[in-house]
């Protein structure tokens, strides 16, 4: 699980991304946006959250032993790409044997800075003009506690 770390005043828009065992990714120019100080404070708002969710979503489980196993690390597009970057860095540190990075959408920018740190990205649509993930959606919205559980206990 790896969230973003959002601006105080845009929470759209991030600055970096955390993901559950504290491998982080912080944009470079991020420091002269914020104060360390706000920083920190923004990551511990988002680690609360992420063990929130481990404990709704997983039960309090903990990720399942990933060393030397193929691991596909799935989102609903790659904007910036923070959390991507974020949880790729779990990966490696918990020694994934290959992380494939598998979303619909994302600017051809970043799918090469991914490709530079994933061993595959897969990308189903590269538009020539991207601005947002949101763009190839029909319907966007954030999915629901409640929703997500209600997938994972569906079979088949």
């Amino acid at each position: 699980m790896a969230r973003k770390l959002p601006f105080p005043d845009n929470p759209e828009a991030g600055f970096g991304a955390i993901a559950e065992d504290g491998s982080t990714f912080i944009f470079e120019n991020a420091w002269s946006w914020l104060s360390g100080d706000a920083i920190e404070i923004i990551k511990a708002q988002q680690i609360s959250e992420i063990e929130r969710r481990v404990l709704t979503l997983r039960g309090g489980n903990p990720l399942p032993e990933i060393t030397g196993r193929t691991v596909i690390l799935i989102d609903d597009g790659i904007a910036m790409g923070s959390t991507m970057r974020a949880a790729i860095g779990l990966c490696k540190k918990k020694k994934a044997g290959k992380i494939v990075v598998a979303v619909p959408v994302a600017g051809r920018e970043v799918t090469e800075e991914i490709a530079k740190i994933a061993d595959e990205i897969v990308v189903l649509e590269l538009p020539p003009f991207f601005r947002a993930v949101a763009q190839v959606y029909e319907n966007w919205y954030d999915v629901s506690d409640a929703e997500v559980l209600d997938l994972l206990g569906k079979k088949g």
